[in-house]
């Protein structure tokens, strides 16, 4: 019998806060299935993606960035990281590439490999992401310097944002998979339910829509998602949901003059909804208050951290 063609297996994207690691698993999949925002630490959560082909099924761990802990919220993102870390069968660290004098962080590419990426024991591959914003001879010195710095078992420089050398990544991916076989039918683009989905696609237009550090002292809770009106062949999805955050004047920013702001995010999010289920959506969202919850443990955990 002859060996199968066929791979298969986990891949963790690890990188720092906008290494664009939800842009490229968008990218994979050709479907916006990770929320995506200029602002660093949009993704708070593990997000699987499922990237098909005829010669292999990569299961994509879209992990939050690597930063320093200021709070109990970010300690319990970078625990998802590792989670992931543990999970997977082959590790590919982001690193973005950047214009000026030096063409990439160092000093965090050395801690992402020593703290991160080596401990875990894992086989790794080193993306050099946004390459588009450089020279070719830059990209080619990095890609040597890394090689030679930190011995991964390949180095590319890919484009998230134009899809540069995507299809090279996967070639390299590919034979390093254990499996022979797939873990997902192939209609499948992940492992999340709708409604994880739908609580992303708000908290995305929160991040779009408010500054300062309204994004980051909210939390989107989906408190009701249910059909309704069974026998209407017009039935609206019901989805109710909390959008948390630690003060009154956030909640006044939120919701805005006359509720002018909170009906504007309700507009924006169920459109994209509506999209993503294919089918009528009624969305209610409520704003709460829930003093601190960053640093408060059991409400963490209530909300899947």
């Amino acid at each position: 019998m002859e060996p199968s063609s066929f791979s298969c297996g986990h891949v963790a994207f690890v990188g720092a806060p906008n290494a664009g690691k939800s842009t490229l698993l968008n990218r994979l999949l050709d479907h916006k299935l990770s929320i995506v925002t200029p602002k660093p630490q949009t993704t708070r959560k593990k997000i699987t993606g499922i990237y098909h082909d005829s010669g292999s099924q990569i299961v994509i761990l879209d992990t939050p960035g690597i930063m320093e802990p200021k709070q109990s919220l970010h300690e319990s993102m970078l625990e998802i990281t590792r989670r992931s870390l543990r999970e997977c069968d082959l590790i590919v660290g982001l690193i973005p590439m950047q214009k000026g004098e030096e063409p990439f962080d160092r000093a965090f590419a050395t801690e992402l490999l020593d703290l991160w990426i080596r401990p875990s024991g894992k086989p790794f591959i080193i993306a050099l992401n946004k390459a588009d914003l450089v020279p070719e001879s830059t990209v080619s010195d990095a890609k040597n310097e890394i090689m030679e710095t930190f011995r991964p078992i390949a180095v590319t420089a890919v484009s998230a944002l134009d899809g540069r050398n995507i299809d090279e990544l996967v070639d390299l991916i590919r034979p390093l998979l254990p499996l022979d076989e797939p873990l997902w039918p192939d209609d499948i683009l992940s492992t999340e339910p709708e409604r994880f989905f739908v609580g992303e696609i708000i908290r995305e237009k929160i991040f779009l829509m408010y500054g300062r550090e309204i994004p980051y002292s909210t939390e989107v809770v989906i408190d009701e998602f249910k059909e309704q009106h069974e026998n209407d062949p017009r039935r609206k999805e019901l989805i109710r949901c909390s959008v948390i955050v630690e003060r009154n004047s956030q909640k006044q920013i939120i919701v805005g003059a006359g509720g002018a702001a909170l009906k504007k995010l309700g507009q924006a999010a169920r459109k994209e909804i509506e999209e993503l289920l294919d089918r009528p959506v009624y969305l209610e969202i409520f704003v709460k208050i829930r003093p601190d919850w960053r640093k408060k443990k059991n409400l963490l955990k209530s909300y899947g951290y």
